[in-house]
């Protein structure tokens, strides 16, 4: 049976048994609209049909018929696109029980009747003797044993027995001020806690003005450290045309001063090799008075260019004052800082050529002497400390142990000296009176670099038995980083 059959069994017919008088009651016509559907149930199972499902309407014939527009015809939302007025559902083949009832697979059935998991009671755990006890016990150990650490740091910190242990502190960084330098003329009070009460903007005090404040002009600071330039050197060729141009125009000059009699003529310049030329008659007379007045004449003008010479040379204080000038105009240049690192200074030339080399050049900085290791540093002006950095690198022999010339004389000064007494670790010889080993000392450029400013006043020396006091001494000029980096570097 095809479906136009079948559709052809479920509509209308039309043929005159089938046309539905007028004259027939409503009853009748629902008795013959069952009959039809029941014999077209049956058709389609005997046949087979299609497996198409029947309208939920269709499926209990029994049940009463919901009154709708009209009688017998099925709403128009309730028909398919096939036209068998209802759309195919998918079918859920749900598990089915032993006695034929579908089973739920989504419900957990095991833990008993109820969906949720059965409560479990609870047993009563008793805490053992002493436990809490112990946990006290601990916690007061774990306490004295925190204060007795802190207390052994304070202590070494104030001997300075950290630093000897090589244990290096962290930078702490310092916390941020209340008030920034710049806000302080923009806010009225110590702190940013009355913000944007307190801001100075508007006020009749205020810094912003309507006006244009034009900065000060401040000089490139670049254009001081540009070098000089060099004078045009000339070839001797023209060095000789120069100074004979020269000298040409003083004696013409001079020749015209003796013809006006401004000034008298000079005798004649009488030689050795010229005195017959000069001299004729007077020489052939009498050759040895001659000659005698010829070497007298000699002699004076030789002792007038010396006493010239003499006039022309400066004085010690002149020169003195001529060198601080130039170290001076050096220095305004730009300062340069230089940091060595020694490994001893037991032999005393070696210090004596730190100290007056730093003194004769101008330079101001400090030598630290310490059991382990000397640092050195040096502030100046760019002529100076390329001196300076030659003599440490180049002229000293740093592996030279040389004894020392007078024990008591040493002894003596250096008790003299603002350093301290004698050191026995300063000294040439060690314990047994034999010369300290020198060979593996030498000395090595830490840090070379700029600066804005001098740290140092002068120069001097001073000795530090522990890091602590080296450290305390060079953090007064914010120069203790340059000791953290010399213990970190080998030698």
């Amino acid at each position: 049976m095809d479906r136009a059959q079948q559709l052809a069994g479920l509509g209308p017919r039309h043929d005159q048994t089938s046309r539905i008088q007028k004259s027939e009651s409503p009853a009748d016509r629902l008795a013959a609209l069952r009959a039809r559907v029941a014999a077209a149930v049956g058709s389609a199972k005997a046949k087979g049909g299609l497996n198409t499902p029947l309208h939920p309407a269709l499926a209990d014939l029994s049940a009463p018929i919901k009154p709708s527009g009209s009688v017998g015809i099925p709403s128009s939302r309730n028909a398919g696109p096939d036209g068998a007025g209802g759309f195919k559902k998918k079918s859920f083949n749900a598990p089915t029980a032993p006695d034929g009832s579908r089973v739920n697979p989504y419900l957990d059935t095991s833990q008993g009747p109820g969906t949720g998991k059965a409560r479990q009671p609870r047993q009563l755990v008793f805490n053992q003797k002493g436990k809490y006890i112990q946990q006290a016990n601990a916690l007061r150990r774990q306490a004295a044993l925190e204060a007795m650490k802190k207390r052994i740091a304070e202590q070494a910190r104030k001997a300075g027995l950290d630093e000897d242990r090589d244990v290096e502190k962290a930078f702490v960084v310092e916390a941020p001020p209340d008030l920034e330098w710049w806000d302080e003329a923009l806010v009225d009070g110590k702190d940013y806690s009355n913000i944007p009460k307190s801001l100075k903007i508007t006020t009749p005090d205020s810094i912003v003005t309507l006006y244009i404040q034009h900065p000060v002009a401040i000089e490139p600071p670049q254009e001081k450290l540009a070098p000089e330039p060099k004078p045009m050197y000339l070839t001797p060729k023209e060095q000789q045309k120069l100074r004979r141009q020269r000298r040409m125009m003083e004696l013409k000059e001079k020749q015209a001063k003796i013809r006006l009699g401004l000034e008298p003529a000079p005798p004649p310049k009488v030689k050795k090799s010229n005195l017959m030329r000069v001299l004729g008659e007077e020489a052939v007379k009498d050759p040895t008075a001659v000659e005698a007045r010829v070497n007298r004449e000699i002699a004076a003008r030789f002792e007038k260019h010396m006493q010239t010479n003499e006039e022309r040379k400066l004085t010690k204080e002149q020169r003195h004052e001529k060198l601080a000038t130039n170290q001076a105009k050096d220095a305004a240049r730009g300062i340069h800082v230089l940091v060595f690192k020694i490994g001893s200074l037991a032999n005393g030339q070696h210090r004596y050529k730190i100290n007056i080399n730093a003194t004769q050049n101008g330079l101001c900085g400090v030598c630290i002497m310490h059991p382990r290791f000397c640092l050195v540093i040096v502030e100046g002006g760019e002529h100076s400390i390329n001196n300076y950095k030659k003599l440490m690198l180049r002229r000293i022999d740093w592996t030279e142990a040389l004894p020392s010339r007078d024990k008591e004389a040493s002894a003596i000064s250096a008790t003299a000296t603002p350093a301290g007494g004698a050191r026995d670790w300063l000294k040439a010889e060690d314990e047994n009176g034999q010369l300290r080993d020198m060979s593996a000392n030498k000395c090595v450029l830490l840090f070379e670099g700029e600066t804005k400013a001098q740290a140092f006043k002068k120069w001097g020396s001073k000795v530090c038995e522990t890091d602590h006091e080296a450290r305390e001494f060079l953090a007064t000029r914010k120069m203790d980083n340059f000791w953290t980096q010399a213990k970190n570097t080998p030698m």
